[in-house]
């Protein structure tokens, strides 16, 4: 069973006071194969029931759930849909824009979900904004309320289509840890790093990129209901090689014998490291 959250959402965009109506729709869906869990000795499915705590594990229907807030130990404050309903402003559910900034200022860490926009009504003004943040290559930063949280929005043009993405708020980004290295890389392995990059280099292709491992899933699925038993896959040997050096040259040399585009380029940089005191060994 396959699954993925599809249904458009109506919404507005305010562009100063040039007010665009507008329809989204997901512009990229997890697929996942989906497995129930069974109990082992009779296959039968295995359902969640919620319960109340101090109900002597009595069913709760989800028409008596409500949410509430635990703001001391087993002390709640209760918050019900109209409670919510009441700290927003109408305006909170337009995409109101605030400014617009340069499309390479905003890092991809900050990128969320992603949307097709749509026009739903006034296409000069939805066309006049397309068309200014494609030819002046800008995004429109907005916020507005999905659900019950707030959002930062980026609007950006590609390919004469408007594409919305959700931003996480700066507060919600992890901050990695700083590591002071100990080690640097040598100027020969710095040579041969370029070397065994530009030999790698291509032009980024989507679409050669395939689930592979969802597809062996899939054949094996299709192998159990047939009763067939599932054929182990052919391990490919480590050879992982400890010594930098040893295993910068050696993958040079391996891409140097996959294809000929490579190999010309690896043999160019292999002659310019040689004239630069590193020795590449075929």
């Amino acid at each position: 069973m396959f699954f993925a959250h599809t249904t458009p959402m109506k919404s507005s965009i305010n562009f100063g006071l040039v007010y665009i109506p507008v329809t989204l729709s997901v512009a990229a869906k997890t697929e996942e194969i989906s497995f129930n869990q069974l109990d082992k000795k009779t296959l039968s499915r295995v359902r969640y029931v919620k319960t109340c705590e101090d109900c002597e594990g009595k069913k709760v229907e989800q028409s008596d759930i409500v949410k509430g807030y635990q703001y001391q130990k087993d002390k709640y404050v209760v918050f019900e849909e109209e409670d919510f309903d009441k700290l927003k402003q109408k305006s909170d559910k337009n995409i109101s824009i605030e400014s617009f900034v340069n499309l390479d200022e905003i890092d991809p860490s900050y990128y969320d979900k992603h949307y097709h926009v749509e026009n739903d009504g006034n296409e000069k003004g939805f066309v006049l904004l397309l068309h200014l943040l494609e030819s002046e290559n800008k995004v429109a930063v907005a916020k507005t309320i999905i659900g019950s949280k707030e959002k930062i929005i980026a609007l950006r043009a590609k390919d004469g289509q408007m594409l919305l993405s959700t931003l996480f708020f700066a507060h919600e980004l992890v901050a990695g840890k700083s590591i002071n290295f100990k080690s640097q890389p040598s100027e020969q392995e710095l040579e041969l790093g370029k070397l065994l990059l530009q030999s790698m280099s291509v032009s980024f292709e989507p679409k050669k990129y395939k689930d592979e491992y969802a597809e062996r899933v899939k054949a094996a699925i299709e192998s159990k209901i047939e009763g067939k038993p599932i054929g182990e896959l052919k391990q490919e040997r480590d050879n992982k090689i400890i010594d930098l050096m040893d295993a910068l040259t050696k993958s040079i040399t391996d891409g140097k014998n996959k294809t000929k585009p490579k190999a010309n380029a690896a043999a160019r940089g292999k002659k310019t490291v040689r004239q630069r005191g590193v020795a590449v060994r075929a």
